[in-house]
């Protein structure tokens, strides 16, 4: 290290390079998935999603996507799949992971893959220098045909 170097700190926009693979991210970020591979081109089917987060690079064009996508099966045409994407593109490489469970499976199981699939996308997005919070939803009860009076004690 030179004076000059032990005198003041790393600028902040300073350039860090890593030699990532797929291979890596891979190994890192979706050892929980289903399915894992690399393509030129997206595998998300735009008709099928029923819910997508992206989070992108300022410059780069590089991405982190997760999708969830519903679709039938072939074999089975009654048989409905639910599959959480999480597609990583950094150049022109994309690293795809698939949680995918029947959309029939309890509750337990549906939570343990979106939980998974979530914490992938959660930790991938630091490649792109962003950070995810996690937002509330609320179910509204289905509407019932019958609904009880209301009692007032009155």
């Amino acid at each position: 290290m030179t004076e000059e170097q032990d005198a003041t700190e790393p600028d902040w926009g300073s350039s860090l390079r890593l030699e990532l693979t797929p291979a890596l991210l891979i190994h890192a970020l979706m050892a929980t998935a289903s399915t894992v591979h690399t393509g030129w081109s997206s595998c998300i089917d735009e008709k099928l999603v029923v819910a997508s987060v992206l989070s992108m690079d300022d410059t780069a064009g590089n991405y982190i996507r997760l999708a969830e996508q519903e679709f039938y099966e072939d074999e089975d045409p009654k048989m409905v799949w639910h599959d959480w994407t999480l597609e990583i593109r950094i150049a022109n490489v994309l690293t795809i992971g698939h949680w995918q469970i029947p959309a029939s499976v309890s509750p337990m199981e549906w939570a343990w893959h979106a939980g998974e699939a979530e914490q992938a996308f959660e930790r991938a997005c630091l490649l792109v220098g962003r950070r995810v919070h996690k937002g509330l939803v609320v179910d509204e009860p289905a509407p019932s045909e019958s609904v009880p009076p209301r009692f007032s004690r009155h």
